[in-house]
């Protein structure tokens, strides 16, 4: 299946949520959608079930591809499934990879920008800031994510943009930057509740995320433009961001908002993950 399309939410309700990959339907957990479903019908065209309860499980994934394709935020994105339940896709970020790419496509008719992307995952926002003419750093403490993120970047043709790639511990690159003297005008973070670095390194959010923040306020450049925070953690709203950033950030435009699944026609958003930014003016 190599035909790109489109992603949209389908449906949701009792704890779980009903989405369109391209032609791909997933029926898959999600605590926070406590209602009644919408349109009960519609979960009939799922194309495979991911159930926690089960015990990790996939039911009907055989009739799943191996991997596929869809164009989410103006970004090619490989799929697939994985043990986990997730596809390598979070949709509910595309919207930022809008505001990112605008944003520094702008910023890129006055000067050079270098992007950096924390925790990056697949790489949608790297490839965002690359189509704006970012010279971007891609880093996750996952040797398969960031091999996932290039076969994404050579879906997009960008294969020879200016992206570095980096497989290492998010604290431990930061602090060698910070010795290097590197610098950068635009910072996206999205840390995990809980995760290990390239060499086992223990990542708790609650405990490592005010270290993380500092040494991303180290490398900052003269003229920023701005820091995105972004999570998924359960009782990280977006005050506890807004918070977490200004700390170290007093003046400038502060915004928070939730990230939501959006998409068929009288379907109502689902909210899932927060975010924070800074804007210097």
């Amino acid at each position: 299946m190599n035909q790109s399309k489109a992603y949209a939410l389908l449906d949701s309700g009792a704890g779980r949520k009903l989405e369109k990959f391209g032609d791909v339907v997933l029926d898959r957990p999600c605590a926070q959608a406590v209602w009644a479903p919408q349109h009960p019908a519609m979960w009939n065209q799922a194309t495979a079930r991911f159930d926690r309860q089960a015990g990790l499980q996939w039911e009907g994934r055989e009739a799943l591809p191996i991997h596929w394709h869809v164009n989410v935020g103006g970004v090619e994105m490989k799929l697939a499934a994985t043990d986990f339940g997730h596809v390598g896709l979070f949709p509910e970020t595309r919207v930022m990879w809008h505001w990112i790419r605008d944003t520094l496509a702008e910023a890129k008719k006055r000067a050079s920008i270098n992007f950096l992307n924390l925790f990056a995952y697949s790489g949608g926002a790297t490839l965002a800031a690359a189509q704006a003419g970012a010279s971007c750093c891609h880093l996750d403490a996952s040797k398969g994510m960031v091999d996932w993120a290039r076969e994404n970047a050579r879906l997009n043709e960008l294969e020879e943009a200016p992206i570095r790639w980096i497989v290492d511990d998010v604290i431990k690159f930061l602090r060698r930057e910070v010795k290097r003297g590197n610098r950068y005008d635009a910072i996206l973070l999205d840390p995990p509740s809980f995760g290990r670095g390239r060499k086992g390194e223990l990542f708790k959010v609650e405990e490592q995320m005010l270290t993380t923040l500092e040494l991303v306020h180290s490398v900052l450049s003269d003229k920023p433009l701005f820091v995105i925070l972004t999570s998924h953690t359960p009782g990280f709203s977006p005050q506890v961001l807004h918070n977490l950033l200004a700390q170290f950030h007093a003046g400038g435009v502060h915004e928070q908002g939730e990230m939501l699944l959006t998409g068929a026609a009288q379907c109502s958003p689902l909210p899932n993950g927060t975010w924070a930014r800074w804007l210097e003016t």
